[in-house]
């Protein structure tokens, strides 16, 4: 049987960048090359895009061709400059492992829906709904799930400090990883947050603190056939989540500890999976998403965010509840790829 032919995409423009490419080196270890035959589009920084031998950590000093996708129905496929010509290669499938701006909010699905091409993970709408946090937090209620109280703040506005009651969250409104967050204990630390924040992201969000557990849940499929991961939570020792920031993730986080399965009763964890696969099918996901809550003292299930392309590194918290709840990383792939054809299939 012919191998399927799938591009992964890595990198990107956001500050997300370097995760990106720690994400696909994982995705590159656990492809099956008796499946699939990979073609690896590494994009820099600066918006350039190559094909390369492999999302390595110094990819672009390797021998990279300039390459585009193209958005021609009529010549789809990934078009590479050799010898001063585009050679146009094929494609099965794209696979985007891009975090952020440009690699979650839709814009490198428009691409992909424009190619014709089928891809893995959720679609426009639902890719920017979930990006806005904001958004998501208005489908979420209309859904009956709870979210924080919040506040936005555009980029000419104020925001008065005295309205509020503190701790809050400042956040970009429309950004990952916890770039640009700060947790506020008094009002006259706010300005300086908000200001932190509007360096990722003009609306930025500010949340009151909620009080309780923060946990978390792989979801994994289409429509009405989901897969729910192994809930995790995270313990932190002080401030808040940020693993992606510190300077070796790989050998453990300052002041967190993820623990999976997570230490909570059976029915609370219940209740975290089945909340996750409420707000999944709420904002029209669709492939993978790792839904992000808190779990108070009274058993209430509260939503935080939802990642559309999680990472997953070695320590990151998607393919770790994956594998707790007995699927491998080659095991997720191998779904992803076929939720997507079959996604496309019944686009037709």
């Amino acid at each position: 049987m012919d191998r399927l032919r799938i591009a992964v995409i890595f990198g990107g423009c956001s500050e997300e960048h370097p995760i990106s490419v720690k994400s696909a080196q994982e995705v590159a270890k656990n492809l099956d090359s008796d499946k699939y035959e990979p073609f690896y589009i590494g994009i820099t920084k600066s918006g350039a895009w190559k094909l390369c031998d492999g999302p390595d950590t110094n990819w672009e000093n390797g021998s990279c061709r300039p390459a585009v996708l193209s958005p021609d129905r009529s010549a789809p496929g990934l078009l590479v400059l050799e010898h001063g010509k585009y050679e146009t290669i094929s494609l099965d499938l794209v696979l985007p492992v891009l975090h952020g701006k440009l690699g979650e909010d839709g814009a490198i699905q428009g691409l992909l829906e424009l190619s014709g091409i089928p891809y893995v993970g959720c679609d426009v709408q639902s890719s920017a709904l979930c990006m806005d946090k904001s958004l998501a937090y208005m489908v979420a209620r209309s859904a009956g799930i709870a979210t924080p109280n919040f506040w936005t703040v555009t980029s000419n506005e104020d925001i008065d400090p005295d309205r509020l009651s503190y701790p809050v969250f400042v956040k970009p409104a429309r950004s990952g990883s916890s770039f640009g967050v700060s947790k506020v204990s008094q009002k006259e630390e706010l300005l300086s947050a908000v200001d932190t924040a509007r360096q990722y992201d003009a609306k930025v969000l500010i949340e009151e603190a909620v009080v309780g557990s923060e946990v978390g849940c792989a979801v994994l499929g289409n429509d009405l056939e989901l897969t729910a991961g192994e809930v995790d939570r995270i313990a932190l020792s002080h401030g808040f989540f940020r693993i992606h920031q510190e300077s070796e993730p790989e050998s453990g986080s300052e002041n967190s500890t993820p623990i999976v399965p997570a230490d909570i009763s059976a029915e609370a964890r219940s209740l975290v999976q089945e909340t996750a696969k409420v707000v999944y099918r709420a904002l029209g996901c669709r492939g993978l998403s790792r839904v992000d809550m808190f779990l108070t003292e009274d058993g209430t299930v509260v939503l935080n965010e939802v990642n559309t392309l999680p990472g997953m590194t070695s320590y990151s918290r998607y393919p770790r509840m994956m594998a707790a709840a007995g699927l491998q990383l080659a095991d997720v792939i191998d779904r992803m790829v076929s939720f997507a054809l079959d996604g496309k299939d019944d686009e037709r």
